[in-house]
């Protein structure tokens, strides 16, 4: 059975509760990393600099602490598999609902389940819905 290493552990800590039940019991059924959770402004300000995230500091769910998102990805990583990706999304988006809420991801920003309409598309990133 799959289970989160040390790094991944000490990420996921770091983010909201919810995010925490709901990447615990996904682990439970497929193997991923967790890479990144609360996120500081200057680490925020240098993804910005290289492009990798849209957001200013401070406007990111990841500069909340504790963490509104979470980054993850599939064990082992392979970036160009992009299905694995998807497959992971499934096991969040069912994790969530089994417990009454709702996730964003980064592969369908806008929920639609249209994955070809997106002008930003981050894999890895996971928020919490904040209504």
């Amino acid at each position: 059975m799959p289970s989160f290493g040390p790094e991944s552990r000490g990420q996921l800590a770091t983010c909201d509760e919810r995010l925490q039940e709901i990447c615990n019991a996904v682990i439970i059924n497929y193997d991923f990393s967790v890479l990144e959770g609360f996120r500081s402004n200057d680490r925020q300000a240098e993804l910005l600099r290289q492009n990798k995230t849209t957001k200013a500091p401070g406007e990111s769910w990841h500069n909340t602490s504790p963490s509104l998102a979470v980054d993850l990805a599939p064990y082992p990583i392979d970036w160009e598999n992009h299905k694995r990706f998807y497959l992971l999304a499934g096991f969040m988006f069912q994790a969530a609902k089994e417990r009454g809420l709702a996730i964003i991801w980064g592969g369908d920003w806008d929920g639609d389940w249209i994955h070809t309409d997106q002008t930003f598309h981050d894999l890895p990133h996971y928020q919490i819905m904040v209504k």
